[in-house]
């Protein structure tokens, strides 16, 4: 068997050594991509034609269809590259989740169930052979409901799940970023502070911030800004009702300051990708290339 090149060194929790090949980004340019779930492609071709659309010619590649569904996507990796298409990171899901209310998702998200812990620890051990098969840098995903009190049972077994998820993509080289979401800014940094993982990090998304209703985006980058690997281009409206969710709306048309929230990124010298995702309407092409034109426009400003 071929001896597999080894991949760069890590670079603690900045997160900022570029994945083998990668365009390096002109002063003043922002680093896009789209999030290839966004475009709800149904093959690699049709993958590669909504991106060409989009004018973006980078991807962060969702890894499930991959594993599931290895007859359609097996050649991704090798099919993108010949249409000159970088993957930048990958993302996958854990099973059972239900995303119907927040206490749905509560009670089932990410690997915080012990009723699908064994068989999402499973698909993850696969999910790590496929990034690295496709050289990925950074995975990411969502872990689920965070326990706020340290003496929470539940505390202890969510540390001890994502130490070894995060092991497991240590082994390959490979960046865990865990995407921002039921959990407030400051609860994430506590424990990742206590993970001290080099390789885990934060996807930070500002939508769901509000849509989760879980504080403010800009200070909640600038509270998880030592350990950002990736940021989520998208937007929402905080909910009126409590306890219910927000509304995912395109960028722009929402309650994320995106002025803010790009002068907040400068501020902390963030160098990572931007990753446009467009998870509701019918327009998502057409929604993708607006928020491409107004954050290049904030971010060359």
């Amino acid at each position: 068997m071929t001896k597999r090149p080894a991949k760069p060194k890590l670079s603690g929790r900045t997160g900022r050594t570029g994945r083998t090949g990668q365009t390096k980004r002109a002063a003043g340019q922002a680093r896009l991509a789209v999030c290839s779930w966004s475009l709800q492609p149904v093959s690699p071709e049709d993958l590669a034609a909504k991106l060409q659309a989009t004018g973006i010619k980078r991807v962060q590649l969702a890894l499930d269809p991959l594993r599931e569904l290895p007859d359609v996507w097996f050649e991704t990796g090798g099919f993108l590259a010949k249409a000159g298409i970088e993957l930048v990171s990958g993302m996958f899901g854990c099973v059972g989740e239900d995303y119907s209310t927040l206490d749905s998702i509560r009670a089932t998200g990410g690997i915080a169930p012990d009723a699908t812990w064994a068989q999402n620890l499973t698909n993850i051990q696969r999910t790590v052979a496929l990034a690295e098969r496709l050289d990925l840098q950074l995975v990411t995903f969502h872990a689920g409901f965070m326990p706020h009190e340290a003496s929470d049972p539940r505390y202890v077994k969510m540390l001890e799940r994502l130490g070894q998820v995060a092991d497991r993509f240590a082994l390959s080289g490979i960046s865990l970023g865990l995407e921002t979401g039921q959990e407030t800014a400051a609860l994430l940094r506590e424990m990742l502070e206590e993970l001290n993982r080099p390789n885990l990090g934060v996807n930070f998304d500002p939508a769901n911030m509000i849509l989760y209703d879980k504080g403010d985006p800009i200070e909640a980058a600038r509270i998880l800004g030592p350990w950002l690997r990736q940021v989520h281009i998208k937007d929402a409206r905080r909910t009126k009702n409590f306890g219910t969710w927000g509304e995912e709306v395109p960028v722009g048309e929402g309650d994320v300051d995106w002025r803010a929230f790009v002068a907040a990124l400068k501020s902390l010298r963030f160098t990572g990708d931007l990753v446009i995702e467009r998870e509701a309407g019918e327009k998502r092409v057409e929604d993708i290339l607006r928020a491409k034109e107004l954050v290049g426009k904030l971010w060359q400003k």
